[in-house]
């Protein structure tokens, strides 16, 4: 997307972290910008800081009555959102899934998967009228490839972004717009703290130990939806684990039918 000719981008998630990176670098591209976030002391600390080209919204992602809220109140002031972020998401709940409580699940859903679709539901459609943009969505590297215990409810819906961003890049291209799929790796963001505010199993924990720099992660994701990329990655070492994956995949391929019951 050439993003001297974007309108306006909303952004989920868009307080801290890498929702926070994307933001200051569409600033600084000249875009204007409505952050959506549930964390309302994080919102006003960050408008406080920001210049004009920048509003903020409280948004639940979970909750279609406040997405249709936040859209007329983003586009009263900026006008028609041609660029949609979809990058809110909490973190696993640490539980394997034989011993997984029903409401956690659902919550890492509710927020890593439904978000996503809701953000899809409110703009989508617009943005497809328009006749140009772009829809970021925020998966993760846990979205392509799950082998860790305690991670199932948060890998599946993950997994279930991808799918997602996939079908919607096939039905958005004949529209002019484009589609891009984000998979980080480890990033410095609040997702420990944000989650365990949003009713997670986890203590607040401030950051992520380690990790790429959020603003980085952010000129990262501005420039692969400038270069129209699907696949945009941050962590170029956790590749073996996907090709394991797709390896046994082929191989079952190669393997044919069983000869005693092919017909």
């Amino acid at each position: 997307m050439d993003l001297s000719s974007a309108n306006h981008a909303f952004i989920t998630g868009g307080a801290s972290g890498i929702g926070l990176g994307i933001a200051d670098v569409l600033v600084k591209r000249g875009v204007r910008v409505t952050i959506a976030d549930i964390n309302a002391d994080a919102l006003a600390e960050v408008l406080a800081t920001r210049g004009n080209s920048l509003r903020g919204v409280l948004l639940d992602v979970r909750d279609r009555d406040q997405w249709q809220a936040a859209k007329a109140k983003a586009e009263e002031v900026f006008g028609p959102v041609d660029l949609l972020v979809n990058n809110a998401g909490i973190a696993p709940d640490g539980m394997e899934l034989a011993d997984s409580v029903p409401e956690s699940f659902e919550r890492i859903f509710g927020i890593n998967f439904y978000g996503v679709y809701n953000g899809i539901v409110t703009f989508g459609a617009g943005i497809r009228a328009l006749g140009h943009g772009h829809i970021l969505n925020v998966a993760s590297m846990a979205g392509l490839s799950s082998e860790r215990a305690t991670t199932g409810a948060y890998s599946a819906s993950k997994y279930a972004v991808v799918s997602l961003s996939e079908t919607l890049r096939v039905e958005m291209a004949p529209h002019g717009v484009g589609v891009s799929l984000m998979c980080p790796g480890l990033v410095m963001t609040n997702l420990p703290e944000n989650t365990a505010k949003i009713g997670g199993n986890l203590r607040p924990g401030g950051k992520m130990p380690g990790g790429l720099d959020a603003g980085v992660a952010g000129e990262m994701a501005v420039r692969g939806i400038e270069r129209g990329q699907f696949y945009i990655l941050t962590s170029f070492d956790r590749d073996e684990p996907i090709r394991r994956r797709f390896e046994e995949q082929l191989a079952a391929f190669a393997a044919g039918p069983d000869p005693d019951l092919a017909g």
